[in-house]
């Protein structure tokens, strides 16, 4: 009958306590799984996801994007010629106004307004061109001699950083070149 008791107590005891150990031991093993596929669904945003975001938050046309670490800066100027500088969280997507110069000034930017092809056609193009992921995109109507055009830089699949300028008239990539290649400017 003793050794009944004794038996009966250590059965007990391994009940009472292999019931927690079990659920502990359960959960810290299903823990990892639940963060791995959390932190699987959430993908860094990409450039054409933050500069829609930056247009949902500020209506007009982009005049630059590009990625530094965790956020994207955009630059949107509205079809008045107010120029806003917004932040669009790599992670999130969300968007933050970081300055906006209430100023209008159309004039200024008449060109950029006037054009033909957008940051995002430019975008699609130079990843048609060279597929990757858009790095930055930024207008370029300087008095080089040289017709207004989009640059844009993708980061390839092969690890290489292509530069590729995007008429603004007809979408046409006009020149690309790597920064890979011992030539900085992107001319080859």
């Amino acid at each position: 009958m003793q050794r009944t008791t004794y038996v009966s107590a250590a059965a007990a005891v391994v009940l009472a306590l292999g019931g927690p150990v079990a659920a502990a031991a359960t959960a810290s093993a299903a823990a990892p799984t639940a963060l791995t596929a959390a932190t699987a669904a959430r993908a860094d945003v990409t450039a054409e996801a933050a500069a829609a975001a930056a247009l949902k938050a500020s209506p007009g046309v982009i005049e630059s994007l590009d990625r530094d670490g965790a956020v994207w800066h955009v630059d949107v100027v509205s079809k008045d010629g107010t120029h806003a500088e917004l932040e669009v969280d790599a992670v999130s997507g969300g968007v933050t106004r970081e300055n906006q110069d209430d100023e209008q000034q159309a004039d200024e930017y008449a060109s950029l307004l006037a054009a033909k092809v957008t940051a995002e056609q430019a975008m699609k193009t130079a990843l048609a061109a060279h597929p990757g992921k858009v790095w930055s995109v930024e207008w370029d109507d300087d008095d080089n001699g040289r017709a207004a055009n989009w640059n844009v830089e993708v980061k390839t699949t092969d690890g290489k950083t292509q530069n590729v300028h995007v008429d603004t008239a007809t979408a046409k990539v006009v020149s690309s070149g790597s920064d890979n290649d011992g030539n900085d400017d992107g001319n080859d």
